[in-house]
């Protein structure tokens, strides 16, 4: 089972959902609370459900939010984004070379994600 790891930044507190296998699947944004972290960890859990939008192929296939979305950033790899229900952006991906990977990189989100439990790390 995967994790969701909470640590404090130089400018504030952010989470990464981790896999298993102790990859790093999402990262999020920094929030200025802990509790506003958390808010964000529950919103991963009830918009992982989200279909997957293409954005790689044309035309692209517009789904509603939530989704993820899959696109390639200025390097060439392709990364993904979840965006809630309200359009806001909650976790991103790394960047991946095979665009299969990052599809399973959803796929691990979307499994681990509703049932992985919260953790404290030291930064």
């Amino acid at each position: 089972m995967g994790k969701f790891e909470v640590k404090e930044v130089k400018s504030g507190i952010k989470f990464n959902l981790k896999a298993g296998n102790g990859e790093i699947i999402a990262t999020s944004e920094v929030y200025t609370t802990e509790n506003a972290c958390l808010n964000g960890i529950e919103s991963v859990r009830k918009n992982s459900v989200g279909e997957i939008e293409d954005q790689t192929v044309e035309p692209v296939e517009a789904k509603k939010h939530p989704k993820f979305e899959v696109y390639k950033d200025k390097t060439g790899e392709f990364r993904f984004r979840l965006k809630a229900k309200n359009g806001e952006i909650i976790v991103v991906s790394e960047g991946y070379k095979a665009k299969a990977s990052c599809l399973k990189g959803i796929e691990s989100v979307k499994k681990n994600a509703p049932e992985s439990p919260v953790v404290k790390v030291e930064a």
